[in-house]
């Protein structure tokens, strides 16, 4: 299925699994979907199964978000000793996206339909809420802990069988191109088929060296040997060290929650010649999450980083924000320089990058699956520099080999149950139009025209020089009443951009 039918499907309002191979744009369709649904007035909570990839989309754990947490069954009275927000949250919420679904347990997503259901008071699949669930089953897999209940993949769960979602199998490959013998390696790995020739080609990969000078990140399957390479690199370095600290809003423990989760160390040092990675996509696509660059300067007067990336691009890289969502509150946020150093990343924290380059080590490859990551980070086979694989790390689950057979024959089904949506899906692609509202019509015209008569800038978005006058005057103590005023606004369209900036603990 291409990407343009999934998400006309998506935004008929169906619950759907969200799935296929490495760089076929899982999270791009997320984000378009997620995009067009609060543009229609929609309630969207955006979750994942980890922070990390939680932050990818702007949201939340969904552990956080159905109020679980580390249990492993929902004790009486669960709803009843629920927090008042966390109800409203849960209430209000029209779309549920759950990111990186491979690594939620069954009987957990049967806690997040029981809590939706409780809540809602719905007897219906997670109280009436459509769920989009995103992830690919061949990547990693549920942790099952000694101290913890058992569990396995979610298509084992009531709530899956119950929810019946519609399986979007994205096909078409943005990372490799077709042809490539990476892609060759890669797609045999999903189908339980890797060949002599294709094991012999990895391991040739292992002869070859990069040159000198090659800028390149290395991937590890452990966090001590990615620290101890990024130490080491930036000592041998000359130069003063520059320090940038991150700046934080919102509670201590939500904003501890949202450091985990976020690739940019909280104290970045960096000297001239380090070699860096952007942790954040660019608005402007100077840059993307994943591209790799050298510090080559400071800029006079603000010492933020000059970094030139592989593309040749120039960047004065300034601080971005990442923010703690849940539902429609933002919980916290923390600003920093969006960098890390790039000797060396961790596999599990290289999901959902692609890198021009990259040297792998997968001698300690330890779960199903890891080998197939880190492998698929990269574009083609002439950037791939092994030192060195074993076995696991050419294994995949043999579970997820079941489930796919299973979801590729049901998403052929439903492709051609959705085929009516295919000629729309082809005008959203070739009329580039902005989204119109659902239901739109002459009444909501209507409606914004008389709003405008009294807030000039309704429903506009917001300008640079607008947010750096809220900021400013609120800074300096002017109310919400009259910035609503100066900058002709309702001010609940104030308060909420002033919480976007400031966190809802400063903002009430």
């Amino acid at each position: 299925m291409n990407q343009g039918l999934a998400l006309e499907i998506l935004l008929t309002g169906e619950s759907a699994l969200l799935t296929g191979p490495a760089g076929t744009g899982k999270t791009f369709v997320l984000n378009q979907f997620i995009k067009l649904a609060k543009y229609e007035g929609k309630h969207v909570s955006v979750t994942a199964t980890t922070g990390l990839a939680a932050t990818h989309l702007g949201g939340t754990t969904i552990h956080a978000w159905a109020g679980i947490g580390v249990l492993d069954h929902l004790p009486n009275g669960f709803a009843e000793h629920m927090a008042k927000g966390r109800r409203e949250i849960i209430e209000k919420t029209d779309v549920l996206i759950i990111d990186e679904i491979s690594m939620l347990h069954d009987y957990r997503l049967d806690m997040v339909d029981e809590a939706c259901r409780l809540v809602r008071r719905k007897d219906e699949p997670f109280g009436g809420i459509q769920v989009v669930m995103s992830g690919d089953f061949y990547q990693l897999p549920p942790v099952n802990r000694s101290d913890s209940r058992e569990g396995g993949f979610v298509v084992n769960s009531t709530a899956w069988r119950e929810l019946e979602p519609v399986i979007l199998y994205l096909s078409d490959q943005f990372r490799q191109s077709e042809g490539d013998a990476l892609l060759d390696i890669l797609t045999n790995m999903r189908v339980n088929d890797l060949r002599r020739h294709h094991a012999e080609a990895l391991l040739a990969r292992t002869e070859v060296q990069p040159e000198v000078d090659a800028r390149l990140t290395e991937l590890h399957t452990t966090n001590i040997d990615v620290d101890r390479i990024n130490e080491q690199k930036l000592a041998e370095l000359g130069g003063d060290e520059l320090v940038y600290q991150q700046h934080t809003t919102g509670s201590a423990n939500y904003v501890e929650n949202l450091q985990r989760s976020v690739l940019a160390p909280a104290a970045l040092t960096l000297k001239q010649g380090a070699l860096v990675m952007a942790v954040k996509n660019d608005p402007s696509r100077r840059y993307a999450n994943g591209s790799i660059g050298t510090v080559v300067d400071f800029e006079p007067g603000t010492d933020y980083p000059v970094v030139e990336f592989l593309s040749g691009k120039m960047v004065t890289m300034m601080p971005d924000t990442w923010e703690l969502r849940d539902g429609d509150k933002k919980r916290a946020s923390i600003s920093q320089v969006p960098l890390r150093l790039a000797w060396a990343i961790t596999v599990h924290k290289s999901q959902g990058m692609t890198l021009d380059a990259a040297r792998i080590d997968l001698r300690k490859a330890f779960v199903p699956g890891m080998g197939y990551v880190a492998l698929s980070r990269v574009k083609n086979l002439d950037n791939l520099y092994l030192t060195g694989i074993n076995r696991m790390a050419l294994q995949m689950s043999e579970e997820a080999h079941t489930i796919d057979e299973m979801l590729r024959t049901r998403a052929a089904n439903d492709a051609k149950r959705f085929s009516h949506l295919e000629e729309k899906a082809a005008m959203r692609k070739s009329e580039p139009v902005k989204p119109k509202k659902s239901g739109a019509s002459g009444s909501w015209a209507d409606k914004i025209a008389k709003m405008r008569e009294t807030y000039p800038k309704a429903y506009m978005p917001w300008e640079p020089d607008d947010d750096a006058i809220l900021k400013q005057e609120f800074q300096n103590g002017v109310t919400i009443k009259d910035l609503s005023k100066k900058l002709g606004r309702h001010e609940g369209s104030i308060k909420m951009r002033l919480q976007k900036h400031f966190g809802e603990d400063v903002v009430q």
